[in-house]
């Protein structure tokens, strides 16, 4: 017989919310004050809520077009390292290929490199190609950074796949690509869901090589967009909270949307039978 969570754990559970929450609550209930409010007193809630800052953050910058340019950029990184690291960790997990856990291990130490390390390269190379101020100029280096974490996830999905599914598409003739194709991919599209996920949010929040290579405006991605919201003298933080809001809500839907397809991927194989 199952035992019911006493009222304890629901305070605990109010109280973790609560934290976990607060910076997403306070960028919204400052996005909502004049900004006399903001820098005047540090109250919680204000008397007189204005949508003020909204209409700034749409109207001062081009944010629409940041978030535009936001989507399509971590739309291809997501399609393009997915497809890469799905085919590579099938290869490094269901295929007799020597030094497995060597090329993992050189796969996870590429990941360590700082992002500030390998700019500069990076930065040559895309210049040197032409691809400065464009869409594929940030897509490039966004799938060197998430491919090596791409296929370490997608690896230990493929990994809890049974073995005897594979080998019965062998007794029938079927070629690994083929088997790849009509058995472990579809078996693993939680995990592959759940990794699609994680490399999206990445490719959206990054802002490093999104400064650097992409320097106008009209190519720039929301987080560089919005770190230009401040002008030499002043900080409108109410604007930037408002865009922060703005922006911030696309991801939220997205989770909640597929929230039961992420936490399917993410227990996927932690129970056997």
């Amino acid at each position: 017989m199952n035992k019911r969570p006493g009222i304890g754990f629901y305070i605990f559970l109010v109280v973790f919310v609560f934290f976990v929450m607060f910076p997403f609550i306070w960028v919204f209930l400052t996005s909502i004050k004049p900004p006399g409010e903001i820098f005047n007193n540090f109250n919680w809630f204000t008397s007189s809520p204005s949508i003020d800052s909204y209409i700034n953050a749409l109207t001062n910058r081009p944010l629409v077009r940041y978030m535009f340019n936001s989507f399509i950029v971590s739309s291809l990184t997501t399609i393009i390292a997915i497809g890469f690291a799905s085919i590579a960790a099938y290869a490094l997990t269901r295929l007799p290929i020597k030094f497995k856990g060597l090329i993992l291990g050189i796969i996870l130490a590429s990941s360590m490199f700082p992002q500030i390390a390998i700019i500069s390269p990076i930065y040559n190379f895309i210049t040197a190609i032409g691809l400065r101020n464009s869409y594929m100029g940030l897509v490039i280096p966004y799938i060197t950074i998430s491919l090596p974490l791409a296929i370490w996830i997608l690896a230990t999905f493929f990994q809890k796949i049974p073995w005897e599914l594979e080998e019965s598409a062998k007794l029938d003739g079927a070629t690994p690509f083929q088997t790849f194709r009509k058995i472990i991919f579809p078996l693993a599209a939680p995990g592959i869901f759940t990794t699609a996920i994680l490399v999206f949010i990445a490719a959206w929040n990054e802002y490093l090589f999104a400064l650097t290579i992409n320097t106008e405006d009209s190519w720039r991605t929301v987080p560089v967009g919005i770190s230009f919201y401040q002008s030499q003298f002043s900080i409108p933080w109410g604007d930037i909270s408002a865009a922060t809001v703005i922006v911030t809500i696309p991801i939220v839907i997205l989770v909640l949307i597929f929230q039961r397809r992420i936490v399917s991927g993410l227990t996927s194989g932690s129970v056997k039978e």
